[in-house]
């Protein structure tokens, strides 16, 4: 993680420690995903691969994501159809989709940032791993990285 997120205390890292390798190709999208869910997982997934972000132990956090869009937008759908404001057994309540939808938000930022998908999360990632980056100045330093 600290190859990919940084490594704030500069602290020596463990080589030998494992760490999971980028994946190279989509994986498909569950067999239970639903149409929306999917449909999210292939517009994120080649995204995440191409950044060099992607492992397969980070497959949970996008499925948790996928699925937690899809939820939202049947949510939101309810919202349009029914309003803000249903009948209840008595009297008039929230609809219930507006918790569902509040919900399901906080779960889309909590794994969305976890992959890098908005835009803070993502400052604090480096994708690729032990990559150095082309520094022309690098000579000028007597070949030391700063």
């Amino acid at each position: 993680m600290k190859l990919i997120q940084g490594n704030p205390g500069k602290r020596k890292i463990d080589k030998k420690q494992a760490s999971p390798d980028a994946l190279l190709d989509v994986p498909a999208p569950p067999e239970w995903f639903g149409e929306i869910a999917a449909a999210a997982w292939q517009q994120v997934a080649p995204w995440l691969i191409e950044a060099k972000i992607l492992t397969s132990t980070d497959l949970h956090n996008l499925e948790a994501f996928c699925m937690a869009y899809q939820r939202w937008r049947e949510a939101q759908d309810d919202i349009t159809k029914n309003g803000i404001i249903v009948m209840g057994a008595k009297q008039k309540i929230k609809n219930p989709a507006c918790t569902v939808a509040n919900e399901t938000m906080r779960q889309m930022a909590t794994f969305g940032s976890a992959l890098g998908l908005d835009p803070a999360a993502r400052s604090r990632l480096k994708p690729g791993g032990n990559q150095k980056p082309n520094n022309p100045f690098t000579a000028l330093r007597g070949g030391k990285a700063g």
